[in-house]
C-alpha cells in the first residue's frame, strides 16, 4: 500500500514537473530552450505569412498552388499543436485563452480550417503577422518592453485631452464645410453639407484628394487657411503624448515570464511571485 502511494505520488510530480516544464519552454524566453522555440515560431509566422502573399499573386499561385496549400496546412497544424499545448501548460486555460495574445493565436489558426466553409476566408492567415508582436518577449529587449508600456501609459494619460481635441476639430470642419457649402455652392461641387465637410476634412489632414476643389477667389482664400491650419492641428496630439511621455520618464523593468497559474505579463525584475494571483513564479 505505501508503494503504491509512492508511485502514485511520484507520477503526480513527474507530471507536474512536465507542465512546468512546458510552461517555460512555451511561455517564456528565459532559457535556452524558451528562446529557441519562440525564435523557431517566428519563422514559421514569417514563412506563413510570405506564402499569403505568394498565393495572392496570380501566376506564382496557378503554378505552385499544391505545394503553397500543402505548406500552409503544415504550418496550421504546427500553430494548432502549438496554441492546444499552450491551453495545456496553464491552470487556468480560460485566463490566456481570452488573453490579447490567446485571441491572436485563435485568430491565425482557424481561417485556413473556414476555407473548407468559406471561400477566400484563408487570406485571413495575413493575421499571422500580429503574432510578430512576441519579438520584443522573445528577444528579451525589455529595455523596448518597458519603453511600449511607457508609451501606452503616456496614451492613456492624454486620451481626455485628445478627446477634447478631437471633438474641437470635428466642430471646426462641421463650420468651415458649412462655409464652403455657401461660398461654393452645387455648381463648383459642393452638392450638399456633408459633402462639403468630407472636402474640410480632406483638406484640414493635408490628403487632398483632388476630387473638389473651390473655384471661387474667396473659397481658395478659406482653403488656403485650412491647408496651414492642418500643419498645427497635426502637431497637437504628438506634442500632447510627448508631454505625457515626459512626464513618465521612468522605464519599467520587466522580464518575459509569464504566470503559470493566470499567464499574466509584465513582472518586474526578480520578481518571485505573481504580483495579480500571488502564485510562485518559475525564476
Amino acid at each position: 500500500m505505501q508503494y503504491e502511494f509512492l508511485y502514485i505520488l511520484k507520477k503526480t510530480e513527474l507530471k507536474k514537473d512536465w507542465k512546468i516544464r512546458l510552461h517555460e519552454i512555451i511561455y517564456e524566453a528565459e532559457t535556452k530552450e524558451g528562446k529557441l522555440f519562440d525564435v523557431i515560431l517566428l519563422i514559421f509566422i514569417l514563412l506563413s505569412v510570405f506564402l499569403v502573399m505568394l498565393e495572392s499573386v496570380e501566376s506564382i499561385n496557378e503554378k505552385y498552388y499544391a505545394l503553397l496549400n500543402i505548406s500552409e496546412w503544415i504550418i496550421t497544424i504546427l500553430f494548432s499543436i502549438e496554441y492546444i499545448l499552450r491551453i495545456v501548460s496553464v491552470k487556468k486555460p480560460l485566463s490566456y485563452i481570452f488573453s490579447f495574445y490567446g485571441i491572436i493565436d485563435l485568430l491565425s489558426t482557424i481561417p485556413k480550417y473556414l476555407s473548407f466553409i468559406m471561400v477566400g476566408s484563408h487570406n485571413l492567415i495575413a493575421l499571422r503577422a500580429l503574432r510578430l508582436l512576441r519579438v520584443f518577449r522573445i528577444l528579451k529587449l525589455t529595455r523596448y518592453i518597458g519603453a511600449s508600456n511607457n508609451l501606452v501609459l503616456a496614451m492613456k494619460a492624454s486620451k481626455t485631452k485628445i478627446a477634447v481635441f478631437l471633438y474641437f476639430v470635428i466642430i471646426l470642419c462641421v463650420i468651415l464645410g458649412t462655409i464652403m457649402y455657401i461660398i461654393e455652392g452645387a455648381d463648383n461641387g459642393f452638392t450638399n453639407i456633408p459633402k462639403s465637410i468630407y472636402w474640410a476634412i480632406v483638406t484640414l489632414t493635408t490628403v487632398g484628394f483632388g476630387d473638389i476643389t473651390p473655384q471661387t477667389p474667396f473659397g481658395q482664400f478659406i482653403a488656403s487657411i485650412i491647408m496651414i491650419l492642418g500643419y498645427a492641428i497635426i502637431a497637437i496630439p504628438t506634442g500632447i503624448v510627448s508631454s505625457e511621455m515626459t512626464k513618465k520618464n521612468q522605464i519599467l523593468e520587466e522580464n518575459t515570464e509569464v504566470c503559470p497559474n493566470c499567464a499574466i505579463e509584465h513582472h518586474k525584475e526578480n520578481a518571485k511571485y505573481c504580483y495579480r494571483c500571488g502564485s510562485k513564479l518559475h525564476s
